[in-house]
């Protein structure tokens, strides 16, 4: 059977291409093997399932692993006790036939629990047959529960997680389960649940025996290069391996849908088109960017599950507007339950101690979300860039030069006259707004992170494989400008450009406004003032 890149449901190595799961599972398994109760909490479409396919598997010889997932279980499992406990027991019972060594008392006992009639079994009935299926088991028996996210919002819940934890404190005495995994996008031990009729909040600790999952399960560059490495030895596309692994972790960073996604789009949607002509053509850094184009175009669960988390948690627009467009350096505080958030959801990262958003995917598209939404507002600039989008093109090269002329001439008429606050905190936002519609379609920029600072970003436009770098900066006086130049060349060298540009928000009353050419050493650099 010929294998593809997956984005739907699970990957099988027989079936996908797919980045070696083996060192991943070995440090999950040496926490099986420890005995540890954890939870692997990971933004939607991480390969969570996959992993847990794959643990299973890798377990089997030495566990009886009983691999469960709550989605399976419907809402009225999860009303009340008794129902709770025959969903359970049911979905056990279903994996009977691929359970070794289980005795036939434990098997007819979870059956009786299984059963509707019984309107009254408890759920610590359940554990002390669990105990029981422990003690008998030949092999020591490991409990594996995907999309726990169902149930997290609910008593029952919380009365199954505190059933675990006394298990697993009482283990030395009483047989229990060697090792149970739950897996969901929220961290358990973090969710605040209703605990009381009455309506009090508290914070759920049922789950404060779990052990801390460090294991990193988005891919490396290295990851994706050996994937390719498999792809070229199917389709022998003479792609540069290393070069295409590294745009893909350079604009994921190494988020596994993101990159199966991109990896599908040149392999299936772009072969063959009118601009990549046979299957060799989209592996290179135009079709990647024409995949990424296309990506951010696409509606697909994952961003609608980011769209969704935004809308239930108003807060969160805070963080990432202050990261996109204000520079803003935000320290990682583990107690800023908006920054855990963030991160839980798998929209920010942290490095260095500091929130960053979490790939340059996601920023473009938080760009287009907001960016959007900011023009139903301010559509005047944004209106003046589409107007005149035709004049910026020459034998389909952006002419990036003329944009910034075009710009300084449309802000200085249409806001010249605001303060400096309002420079300060919307001319970035003004510029982008401006520049989306001329190069939407076709090109794409970003906002390059290791230089986002509240007085210097750096915009990364990508247009037909070319690429611009574009420095926006708040202006501090000469001094602080020429190094600015110099830090920009300096960036330059980084993308092996000879070019340049600056975009200057200038507050002094008797600036200059315009554009002009500076020459630093071999580097020529297009400066412009609004």
């Amino acid at each position: 059977m010929k294998r593809v890149f997956n984005v739907n449901g699970v990957c099988r190595p027989d079936r996908n291409y797919m980045v070696a799961l083996q060192p991943r599972l070995e440090k999950i398994r040496k926490m099986v093997e420890d005995g540890a109760y954890f939870t692997i909490n990971r933004a939607r479409q991480y390969g969570k399932t996959t992993t847990l396919r794959a643990l299973g598997d890798n377990l089997k010889d030495d566990y009886t692993v009983v691999s469960l997932d709550f989605q399976r279980m419907s809402r009225s499992d999860f009303e009340k006790e008794s129902s709770f406990v025959q969903g359970l027991a049911r979905e056990i019972g279903k994996r009977f036939p691929f359970m070794k060594g289980m005795r036939e008392p434990v098997k007819k006992e979870l059956l009786r629990f299984a059963d509707r009639s019984d309107a009254d079994v408890r759920m610590a009935e359940l554990f002390d047959c669990f105990s029981l299926w422990c003690a008998q088991s030949e092999k020591p028996v490991v409990l594996i529960i995907d999309e726990v996210d169902t149930a997290s919002n609910n008593q029952v819940f919380l009365d199954f997680l505190a059933q675990l934890r006394a298990a697993y404190l009482d283990r030395d005495v009483t047989p229990a389960f060697w090792s149970v995994i739950l897996a969901g996008v929220h961290d358990i031990r973090n969710i605040r649940r209703k605990i009381r009729p009455d309506g009090e909040r508290r914070e759920n600790s049922s789950w404060n025996i779990a052990a801390d999952f460090r294991v990193n399960m988005s891919f490396s560059a290295e990851d994706i290069a050996e994937m390719l490495e498999e792809y070229e030895a199917d389709h022998h596309t003479n792609m540069e391996i290393r070069l295409i692994a590294d745009l893909l972790y350079d604009y994921t960073s190494g988020y596994p849908y993101l990159v199966s996604w991109l990896c599908k789009c040149m392999d299936e949607d772009l072969s063959g088109c009118e601009e990549f002509s046979d299957q060799s053509a989209p592996w290179t850094r135009e079709g990647f960017l024409m995949a990424v184009k296309m990506l951010l175009e696409d509606v697909n669960p994952l961003f609608d599950s980011l769209t969704g988390k935004l809308n239930q948690f108003p807060e969160l627009d805070g963080i990432l507007s202050r990261l996109l467009f204000q520079g803003e350096r935000i320290p990682y505080n583990a107690d800023d339950m908006a920054v855990r958030n963030a991160q839980m959801f798998g929209l920010v990262k942290v490095r260095d101690s500091s929130v960053q958003i979490a790939n340059r995917i996601f920023e473009m598209r938080l760009y287009n979300r907001y960016l959007l939404g900011y023009k139903e507002q301010n559509n005047e600039i944004f209106a003046e860039g589409s107007r005149h989008r035709n004049q910026f093109f020459t034998a389909g090269h952006l002419n990036v030069r003329l944009v910034l002329e075009k710009f300084v001439e449309t802000f200085d008429d249409l806001y010249g006259e605001k303060g400096m606050s309002f420079l300060e905190d919307e001319g970035r936002r003004y510029f982008m707004l401006f520049l989306k519609p001329i190069i939407n379609g076709v090109g794409s920029c970003s906002v390059e992170p290791r230089t986002r600072n509240n007085e210097r970003m750096d915009l990364v436009i990508d247009y037909r494989g070319e690429r611009s770098i574009i420095e926006m900066k708040i202006w501090r006086g000469n001094a602080y400008h020429e190094r600015g130049e110099q830090q920009l060349s300096d960036y330059l060298d980084y993308f092996h450009l000879k070019k340049g540009y600056m975009l200057s928000f200038n507050f002094n009353k008797k600036k200059e406004i315009g554009v002009k050419e500076v020459v630093l050493g071999d580097k020529l650099l297009i400066e412009a003032v609004v």
